[in-house]
């Protein structure tokens, strides 16, 4: 199948927002210009498992311009931009992705990707290394993930010694975590919850499960919005680290009965049961930003329900056989990227820069291990110092004498 899409008069639509995307992606522009001029990537084929957006686009034009052979699924069956996908279409990308596929659709694009046998992969969740894993291996000389999700579920399968090819792990890169993570989850969430709902965010009780870097950013928006903040949390180090930063922490059985909005960042399932919707307040708006639709437990939510209607875009109304109303945005998906449009290009510009990076140190590097590693230090520098020079930022440089104070023990102090 040359591509699986809604529609490809669409693509002029796409064009339009990609090349705009493009104008606020200088670091990942630069690389491609490299990797069109020396054809880094010749012949390659490359099978990519990716939110389907205006900043994926880009990432996937410099892989084609580097000569590789490029085929795209989607990592999520709501972020879609249907606009993208025919664009890209268009543009001779085996592109398989419609908004709003169901789970079927979902696996089926999925096996449209891995039938081009790609000798790389790029993933956002590790499905399509978990599902390339119980089918073909064979050829697949390595691949590279972009989710804290995704690079918790491939360590465990290192460690179940079961990884058949290396890993890199885009995501423990520090100019992905800490910008993508911190800076596009926390602006993006919050940007798709005012769409589903335009309600205040001054003056509510916002209370964020997980204290990751998606959990850190989304508070720090959040409270900057006027919330009061409340985190949950598992882990007691990132728990007293959201104390020490001026949250309110508690157990989310007692979060439940006083939190206005409920947003999950945590990558686990069932993070709101049925005991903490029962205790919630009528009117009460849950959402998640973690990676998967499996944080808010809908299945319970759902036999709690006597009545449910959409009452907006990407937003549903349950009402409870108690009578309380309930409201769930985006089918429990990511909410940033189904009711909104997820990172801001300027941020997702370091996430993918890694991304292109990784396929390249990847092929450069033929003897690495079937484990999950990350990026060379000096590449993560390479990204920020170009990153730094796009915004007209210039910074210090150690003098020799520096340089030999840090590095010599003999000296002291």
């Amino acid at each position: 199948m040359k591509y699986h899409i809604k529609n490809i008069n669409l693509a002029s639509e796409g064009y339009r927002r990609i090349d705009w995307a493009n104008s606020k992606m200088p670091v990942l522009s630069l690389i491609g210009d490299r990797f069109r001029r020396k054809k880094v990537l010749k012949n390659r084929r490359i099978g990519c498992c990716l939110h389907v957006t205006t900043e994926t686009a880009n990432l996937v034009r410099i892989l084609k311009a580097g000569g590789a052979h490029v085929y795209l699924c989607a990592s999520n069956p709501l972020s879609t931009q249907d606009d993208v996908s025919a664009a890209l279409a268009k543009d001779g990308i085996g592109v398989y992705a419609i908004n709003g596929e169901n789970r079927r659709e979902y696996y089926f694009n999925m096996d449209q990707v891995l039938k081009a046998k790609p000798e790389i992969l790029i993933d956002d969740g590790a499905d399509l290394i978990s599902t390339v894993h119980k089918k073909r291996t064979k050829g697949v000389l390595g691949a590279t993930e972009e989710t804290t999700t995704g690079v918790i579920r491939l360590k465990q399968m290192e460690q179940d010694k079961v990884l058949r090819f290396p890993i890199v792990a885009v995501n423990d890169s520090l100019t992905k975590h800490l910008f993508d993570n911190r800076y596009g989850t926390g602006q993006s969430t919050i940007d798709g919850i005012l769409r589903a709902t335009n309600v205040l965010i001054s003056g509510s009780n916002f209370v964020v499960a997980g204290y990751g870097w998606c959990g850190r950013g989304l508070a720090m928006r959040a409270r900057g919005m006027g919330a009061n903040v409340i985190v949950t949390e598992v882990d007691p180090v990132k728990a007293l680290e959201a104390r020490m930063d001026g949250y309110n922490v508690m157990p989310m059985i007692d979060a439940a009965k006083v939190g206005d909005i409920f947003i999950t960042v945590t990558g686990d399932i069932k993070v709101i049961r049925r005991e903490h919707m029962l205790k919630m307040k009528d009117g009460a708006i849950i959402g998640n930003s973690g990676h998967f639709d499996v944080e808010i437990d809908k299945v319970v939510l759902k036999k709690l329900t006597r009545r449910q209607r959409s009452i907006r875009n990407f937003c549903e109304e349950y009402t409870l056989k108690s009578g309380k109303k309930l409201y769930l945005l985006s089918e429990g998906r990511l909410v940033n990227l189904a009711a909104a449009e997820g990172h801001p290009a300027m941020v997702m510009d370091m996430s993918f820069a890694n991304q292109a990076l990784a396929v390249e140190y990847i092929l450069n590097n033929k003897k690495l291990k079937n484990v999950v590693c990350t990026l060379p230090v000096k590449i993560d520098e390479s990204i920020a110092h170009l990153k730094l020079k796009s915004m007209g930022i210039k910074i210090d440089s150690l003098t020799p004498e520096q340089k030999h104070y840090l590095t010599s023990w003999k000296m002291g102090t």
